[in-house]
């Protein structure tokens, strides 16, 4: 352990936000290539990055992440610090010493990267994104593609399936205070904001990100008063119409009669604890009776997807949800099967068979088709070269070549628009809460071809 740590983390070594083993696989393919005498130009891969299969209960997945995959392959370099670091491990023992002095130092990821556009629903064993490279260019952008796109992939879609039951209410992510880290807070504003939702309580993702950040006040705030309407008083008289009033830190219904005296003056009110649907009817009535109609009612409370349901279906007079740990983390399913793997060197196919995971081999392609009237039909996985079947649209497109943008990344507001218009397109019957049985995504007879002729060579 290096005793001198600061506990903080330096932003410009986060190529060594990896698995030590993507580097001693690089470093192994640079030895080889140096005796060999084998340029980059002769040690192509392709990797495609795709999900094995769902969490519990989910029909389909929101590609989300991909922004801070092509940032990190746009701008992570090997610093002084770095290189001496791994110059020092003495596993690297056998490595060349041009490794360190020459390669490193001037390394820049060159690689071609195509992919589905974020905010796209997909099913398992498809590609959402696919890199060619150098080998040790594509195999050490491995651990940090995954970390980024599964766990906003992950958010993103629970954030969607809160979405699709909530499409005419406020949607709040409130997470950050769960999430498993300071940056996964900004990562679960951001991915649950690309499906839907309408804002965050997590400040940074407002400045970094632009997602509006708002929120109320805490039990804590009322506590340091005596009197619960002192702090409602002062409250008001700092934020005026913007007040959100925190009323069940004693009695839901006594604060929400307090909170009348304010008139349609404030805008609402917030219940994050106890029967929120028997709270919610009660307080509506209060604010009713005493000419509150304009004030808002906002829910908290470890909420998810089946409890907004609830609340939905017996029309429960809730104006908001702020959504946190359930959707921070995923609670029901906290990981997901995202997986990066080989399918082709140097032109050449490559295949995994192992158990029940076989990995399709070659570069492909995802076609979407639409029925009649544009609506989500069916999916087919097909090699890169055969044509695309009628009235469907190829979802992978370039976004990089030899390390260089060649599209114009969309903000993330327009990512959201995509994610809104496009979602429409996917049949009611996926985004049922239960799961559900539908087809496969359909694999092309020349892929299968290939598939079968790979895995009778090792089976």
């Amino acid at each position: 352990m290096n005793s001198t740590s600061s506990g903080f983390i330096n932003d410009l070594n986060m190529i060594l936000a990896t698995d030590f083993y993507q580097l001693t696989m690089g470093a192994a393919y640079y030895q080889y290539n140096l005796e060999n005498h084998i340029t980059e130009s002769n040690d192509i891969a392709t990797f495609e990055l795709f999900i094995r299969k769902f969490p519990k209960n989910r029909n389909y997945l929101i590609f989300a992440g991909f922004e801070q995959a092509i940032h990190y392959l746009l701008n992570a370099r090997f610093t002084e610090q770095t290189i001496e670091f791994l110059r020092k491990k003495e596993v690297f023992r056998n490595i060349d010493l041009s490794f360190f002095d020459e390669y490193l130092p001037k390394f820049k990821f060159k690689l071609d990267v195509w992919a589905m556009k974020e905010g796209n629903f997909f099913f398992p064993n498809e590609p959402i994104m696919r890199v060619t490279g150098p080998m040790f260019h594509a195999q050490i952008v491995e651990t940090y593609l995954l970390n980024v796109i599964n766990y906003q992939t992950l958010v993103a879609s629970k954030a969607s399936r809160i979405k699709n039951i909530a499409s005419d209410k406020v949607l709040l992510e409130f997470g950050t205070r769960r999430s498993h880290s300071p940056l996964a807070g900004v990562y679960a504003a951001r991915a649950s904001y690309i499906a839907g939702f309408n804002g965050t309580s997590n400040v940074i993702a407002d400045l970094e990100l632009g997602i509006n950040s708002s929120g109320t006040m805490a039990h804590s705030f009322v506590q340091k008063f005596d009197d619960e309407m002192d702090s409602f008083n002062l409250y008001y008289k700092i934020y005026e119409d913007d007040s959100i009033f925190l009323i069940d830190t004693y009695d839901t219904e006594i604060g929400a009669e307090k909170s009348s005296k304010f008139g349609n003056n404030i805008k609402g009110v917030r219940i994050d604890s106890g029967d929120l649907i028997d709270h919610a009817k009660k307080v509506r009535k209060i604010l009713d009776n005493n000419g509150c109609k304009k004030v808002l009612i906002v829910a908290s409370s470890d909420l998810n997807e089946y409890k907004i349901k609830e609340i939905i279906d017996k029309r429960v007079p809730i104006d908001a949800f702020g959504v946190g740990t359930e959707l921070a983390t995923s609670r029901d399913d906290p990981s997901i099967s995202g997986v990066y793997k080989l399918i082709e060197y140097n032109n050449n196919p490559k295949i995994k068979v192992s158990e029940e995971k076989i990995t399709y081999p070659g570069k492909k392609q995802v076609y979407r088709i639409y029925d009649k009237d544009g609506m989500f039909k069916e999916d087919l996985l097909s090699l890169e070269k055969e044509p695309s079947p009628p009235n469907s649209e190829a979802l992978l497109i370039p976004i990089m070549k030899n390390g260089e943008l060649i599209i114009e990344l969309p903000d993330i507001d327009e990512i959201q628009e995509f994610y809104l218009d496009n979602i429409k397109k996917l049949p009611d019957s996926y985004k049922k809460l239960e799961k559900i049985n539908i087809a496969e995504v359909k694999i092309s007879e020349k892929l299968q071809n290939l598939t079968d002729s790979l895995k009778s060579q090792y089976l």
